[in-house]
């Protein structure tokens, strides 16, 4: 495949997964733990992974998870190895956002971003499986 459709199909993948991937954004921001903490953040991903077919390990550091996708190998060649990674955990800060996705945790707070680190990455699965 020429670098030029890759790269439209990638596009279209994106879009085809744009309203899932804010969904899930809007569900972590809604649902934030902190470090440490991340119990319901590793089953929420862990089932999207199981939805999805993609093999898993947990318990990394707590609640951390490893997810991998296998990649298809050339003949003669090595199987390629993409390494992406997110944080889970939120900050104890109080929201004071109106916004219909703020933080139903009072005092816990995705303000770092980690909930669309997550996002991202379920995201760039949903394309990669495609």
């Amino acid at each position: 495949m020429a670098n030029s459709e890759l790269k439209t199909d990638i596009y279209r993948l994106a879009e085809k997964y744009q309203s899932q991937v804010i969904k899930i954004r809007r569900h972590l921001h809604q649902h934030p733990e902190l470090s440490f903490e991340e119990r319901e953040t590793a089953v929420y991903i862990t089932s999207r992974l199981d939805k999805m077919g993609i093999d898993y390990k947990t318990g990394y550091a707590g609640n951390g998870i490893l997810a991998w996708i296998e990649g298809e190998k050339k003949t003669g060649a090595k199987k390629p190895v993409i390494v992406l990674r997110a944080d889970m955990d939120a900050l104890p800060v109080t929201e004071e956002n109106h916004v219909e996705y703020k933080s139903l945790v009072p005092g816990r707070m995705h303000a770092c971003g980690h909930d669309a680190h997550m996002a991202s990455l379920l995201g760039t699965a949903f394309i990669l499986i495609a």
